[in-house]
């Protein structure tokens, strides 16, 4: 039995401030867990969890082959709101249907926002 993606783990040393950027831009809420070392965040209505997890001395941030996407219907304009509240996207691209553009979060990591899953 195949299960949807449940949690993805982020390696950061700059746990704070991911869970700033995730809370704010994307609408994560954090769920305290006392004594864990892990800190996960909850997407509002439901999908992929985030798990914030310290980075060892030698992981060096952002160097990843993954890219979190989020699935915005217009492209531009959620760009254009996020950017009100200090999250700069580079330039908006179309691709086969569908706008998406990218930025990164405070550990590197590659995000991107995108309207594919929309197009029908």
């Amino acid at each position: 039995m195949v299960t949807p993606l449940g949690r993805l783990i982020i390696y950061t040393a700059k746990r704070a401030e991911m869970v700033y950027f995730y809370s704010r831009h994307f609408g994560f809420e954090e769920v305290p867990q006392h004594g864990d070392r892990i800190t996960e965040l909850v997407p509002r209505g439901g999908a992929c969890s985030l798990l914030l997890h310290a980075a060892a001395k030698g992981q060096r941030q952002g160097q990843s082959l993954v890219k979190l996407v989020f699935d915005v219907k217009d492209v531009p304009a959620f760009c254009k709101e996020a950017e009100g509240r200090g999250l700069v996207f580079g330039p908006v691209h179309r691709a086969d249907g569908y706008q998406f553009a990218n930025a990164k979060d405070p550990s590197g990591n590659s995000i991107s926002v995108s309207g594919r899953a929309f197009v029908k």
